[in-house]
């Protein structure tokens, strides 16, 4: 039985609201839509720094071994507070929902709704239940509802966006829970696709991420092998539309037709997050990965002889249960063929209900660490080293919000180049808005981002620009139409936690 007795609230304010995301870029695209779906019933974001919202979602991930825990310490943290406000309301989604639906409100009995995955439109529904009915709503279901983006969206900004081409992975990695939780891959039509495509350029975004948990299987679930190189190709008819990237393939689907496709596509950036995870064949056997050393490095070979200058970004783990010294040794040895631009890597950790959390020989944690940090120190060496090509480089880079944390003291301006590096830039002295794009020189690199350090060569003011001007001069509290946003791609993890495809793909 939930705390909700008092639901009571001043007429005429709003009620606020809260999402606290956690794991992959598909959370955190799902996490727009639940901001949606609470703006279209009345609710309104709460501000940062004031007091606790109205109503707090948790959108959880459950591929590491210690989610839970995170989410019951704060969800413990938030029962006092929800306490002293009365009509307050907690509400848990996300994979770990949908993985212990039956536990959550046992240990956390303050907690008002529990949903899953696959039935996130839900939520307004559930919350006005739970208040009404004074109890517990838990609602999971076994499958797909509505596919997500055909639900209300709030973004997060208004010149990029995520747009989900698929859902769910037919994949059986023994380190994976994903697949359990989100279900099969169902493919969208592709009218749909590009229809909201279109819709989003209308409103100003001039760059576009295509999502899915395995992306370029996309077609496989509507009879169409080629079905992914030819969406990327319709993205390049688009007019107004000038970057388009997509996270996250997975090597065995990786064809040729889709190199081609983005090599002569011009809006189709020359960026690939291509997941590694090990370089040992054995490994990747007995991962249930379905290619091996030789095939990942053709791969790359290709990518490269198609586009020489494309930047190519990856997923390792250390430590797979098993992992010999040879092992590592041959992710160490394919780390220094791909010459990856920037690698994320991740510390084994037992996903529970995997088959690899039951396998032998588990790693010990000292032996994961001495190895994690060979690596780390391998990539930054490379990174560096390929940063380093980019010096004397005449770039375009997409003026971003929140990318530089250091932009006001330094008195410069950061966004991304073609290729998603990171580029830290004198401010012009014309004004300049997230969206816009300057041409700069790069005139010094660091192994995670570059300098531009002289004058700007150009500016180019945009409409995603004015999309962000527009957006900002509104009020805040009253988003109007489909909002845009992205989430920030390709930065160096701060910790080991899931990127790109939950870090399964």
């Amino acid at each position: 039985m939930t705390s909700s007795t008092d639901r009571s609230h001043v007429v005429g304010v709003p009620k606020t609201y809260e999402i606290r995301t956690y794991g992959c870029q598909m959370n955190v695209h799902d996490s727009e839509r639940l901001s949606g779906l609470l703006e279209e019933a009345g609710y309104v974001r709460a501000p940062k720094g004031g007091e606790e919202a109205d109503v707090v979602v948790f959108n959880t991930c459950a591929v590491r071994e210690n989610a839970d825990n995170r989410l019951y310490g704060n969800l413990g943290q938030l029962a006092p507070k929800k306490a002293a406000h009365p009509g307050m309301q907690i509400a848990v989604g996300g994979c770990l929902a949908q993985k212990d639906r039956d536990t959550i409100v046992k240990k956390a009995p303050w907690v008002d709704v529990v949903f899953g995955t696959h039935n996130i439109g839900k939520l307004p529904v559930l919350l006005e239940r739970a208040r009404v009915q004074e109890e517990a709503q838990v609602e999971i279901a076994e499958a797909l509802e509505a596919f997500p983006s055909t639900l209300p969206t709030r973004r997060e900004s208004a010149y990029a966006a995520w747009v989900s081409i698929s859902v769910g992975c037919n994949n059986t990695c023994t380190f994976c829970i994903v697949p359990a939780l989100r279900g099969k891959e169902k493919d969208r039509r592709p009218g749909d696709i590009l229809a909201e495509v279109e819709a989003l350029v209308a409103e100003g975004v001039s760059e576009i991420t295509l999502l899915g948990q395995n992306v370029n299987a996309y077609g496989s679930d509507i009879g169409d092998r080629e079905a992914f190189s030819k969406l990327l190709r319709a993205c390049g008819n688009i007019e107004g539309l000038e970057r388009v990237r997509f996270t996250s393939p997975h090597p065995r689907d990786f064809t040729d037709d889709v190199i081609a496709a983005m090599a002569e596509t011009p809006n189709v950036m020359p960026q690939l997050h291509m997941p590694l995870q090990s370089g040992s064949d054995r490994v990747l056997k007995a991962m249930r990965r379905s290619y091996r050393q030789e095939r990942f490095l053709g791969i790359i070979e290709k990518v490269r002889a198609a586009m020489p200058d494309a930047a190519i970004s990856t997923d390792i783990i250390v430590g797979f249960p098993g992992e010999t010294d040879e092992d590592f040794e041959q992710t160490l040895h394919t780390v220094r063929e791909s010459r990856f631009a920037q690698a994320f890597t991740f510390q084994y950790s037992k996903r529970p209900g995997t088959p690899a959390a039951e396998m032998d020989g588990q790693i010990p944690k000292a032996v994961v660490q001495e190895r994690y940090e060979r690596l780390v120190a391998l990539q930054e060496e490379i990174s560096w080293e390929e940063n380093k090509k980019q010096v004397g480089r005449t770039l375009d880079v997409m003026v971003a919000e929140g990318e530089g944390r250091k932009d006001d003291a330094t008195h410069r301006l950061s966004g991304r180049a073609p290729d998603n590096r990171l580029v830290h830039f004198t401010r012009p002295e014309e004004p300049v808005r997230p969206g816009d794009v300057v041409t700069v020189e790069v005139t010094y690199a660091a192994p995670h981002h570059l300098l531009a350090e002289g004058p700007a060569k150009a500016v180019r003011r945009t409409r995603a620009g004015d999309a962000w001007e527009k957006r900002t001069a509104a009020p805040a509290d009253k988003p109007k139409g489909v909002l845009l946003g992205l989430p920030t791609i390709g930065a160096p993890a701060p910790s080991p936690a899931p990127t790109a495809g939950c870090g399964c793909d």
